[in-house]
């Protein structure tokens, strides 16, 4: 892994983790640093399950599932950052729904 990748990669896990708050209104523990976090497993999960079905069912992946900025796949990354999100407020008891 390179430098832009790795710098790529936090820019965009804290977009993606923004976006999983917008979508999924709670607090996140931790503040900024557990925005990078949330975004960086988004990102992993996100890669993953995308690898995954590719794989192993041989799905056809539609393009702009796919976009990326640097190898890293936006869509995925940003709904992968969603479900870690979700699973860390909901099981952890660490958030609370925003009024």
């Amino acid at each position: 892994m390179d430098w832009t990748r790795l710098v790529v990669q936090i820019l965009i896990a804290l977009g993606c983790a923004g976006l999983a708050t917008v979508l999924i209104p709670r607090r996140i523990p931790g503040k900024i640093f557990g925005l990078i976090v949330i975004g960086f497993a988004g990102v992993w999960l996100g890669e993953w399950v995308i690898k995954y079905l590719e794989t192993t069912y041989s799905l056809p992946i539609p393009d702009f599932v796919t976009w990326d900025i640097q190898g890293v796949p936006i869509l995925p990354a940003v709904l992968g950052s969603a479900v870690i999100l979700f699973v860390v407020t909901a099981f952890l008891s660490w958030g609370r729904y925003q009024r």
